[in-house]
């Protein structure tokens, strides 16, 4: 499930579940979180470069059906996987080494994790990045809370709240993404690290091999909209949100605010209070709550009810319970924040 290749000092790693979209497993994780500690203190590997087989996606998230079937059941299998998940995330952000993701396709979810909290995240024409948890009744996890509420003005609100997909020029415009890189010459960007290390810092090394190999994606769609997502989404509620997306004019406005009605409502209550706490803690901090806030809603009814909806029976239908925003109590919002049975999410 994951492919490694040595060249010089460059580890090369490949998430190798193309049929699956390179989506992870718990032992993906867990094995990809140990083999990043072992090269994090071995003097012979410089760099870690991750990429996704096939040619659709980087990764496109967690598998899904795995957690279906374990909250369904005991939920111990899911909270496995998102504890093997979230260590290998803060394995990412506090590497010591560079860390370079080519985000060529689809990433999405869990695969955002595996890429966003690296030093070096290389876009393609192929990106499609998109957080769209609120809309499978779950949070954007994986790190969520702490990247986002640091995008510039409200992007990072948006994307969360709404899970609008983007390409690779509205990732450099938000700062997901570093550089961007046509798919075609992947392979040789993949060489030229491999050669740029022999000598020097890696991290030097790392930045002029890339600053040769960077390209312009093109105008960013997004920052035609940025003045109504920093009036909008930096309200002080979903409700609020929703209000002042209907009080502008234009088709955009109107368009986003019929998506965020489509998503959860006790996701949407969920990830706004998840995104402004985050603003305000590290990066350990951020984990130990998304931990809290993934076991809550494997024992809830929303997420599994939107992994049938979009997975099982793919009838694009969820029932969401609560039905509506006013419907969702504050006591329901907080108890999503409470250390779950079992305790805390702790790392080695």
């Amino acid at each position: 499930e994951i492919l490694y290749d040595r060249r010089g000092g460059l580890e090369l790693v490949t998430l190798n579940r193309p049929k699956a979209l390179n989506a992870l497993t718990t032992a993906m994780c867990r094995e990809l979180e140990a083999r990043l500690a072992a090269w994090g203190g071995d003097p012979e590997v410089a760099a870690v470069v991750v990429r996704g087989a096939g040619e659709r996606a980087f990764c496109a998230g967690g598998d899904v059906v795995v957690i279906y079937n374990s909250g369904k059941g005991d939920g111990v299998a899911a909270a496995e996987f998102f504890a093997a998940e979230y260590r290998m995330n803060r394995r990412i952000f506090h590497y010591p080494k560079p860390y370079v993701a080519l985000i060529d396709g689809i990433a999405m979810g869990g695969g955002v994790g595996v890429s966003v909290h690296g030093s070096h995240r290389v876009a393609t024409e192929r990106t499609l990045f998109a957080m769209p948890e609120t809309g499978i009744g779950l949070f954007p996890d994986v790190g969520g809370s702490h990247f986002l509420p640091r995008l510039p003005g409200a992007l990072g609100r948006y994307l969360g709240l709404v899970g609008q997909r983007i390409g690779p020029a509205d990732c450099l415009y938000c700062g997901i993404a570093t550089h961007y890189v046509e798919s075609a010459r992947l392979p040789e960007l993949e060489a030229a690290l491999a050669e740029g290390l022999g000598s020097g810092p890696a991290g030097a090394a790392v930045d002029a091999v890339l600053a040769e190999f960077a390209g312009e994606p093109g105008p960013a769609p997004l920052a035609d909209h940025r003045a109504v997502i920093d009036r909008c989404f930096a309200k002080g509620s979903v409700e609020a949100i929703l209000a002042a997306l209907e009080a502008e004019s234009g088709d955009w406005p109107a368009a986003t605010r019929e998506t965020l009605l489509t998503r959860s409502p006790t996701s949407l209550k969920v990830t706004l209070r998840q995104l402004d706490r985050g603003a305000g803690q590290d990066f350990d901090e951020t984990m130990v709550m998304e931990y809290r806030l993934a076991r809550a809603c494997v024992a809830g009814h929303d997420f599994l009810e939107g992994i049938r909806a979009a997975v099982i029976d793919k009838d694009r239908a969820p029932k969401w319970r609560p039905a509506t925003l006013a419907e969702v109590s504050e006591e329901l919002v907080a108890s999503h924040f409470e250390a779950p049975a079992g305790g805390d999410l702790t790392f080695a």
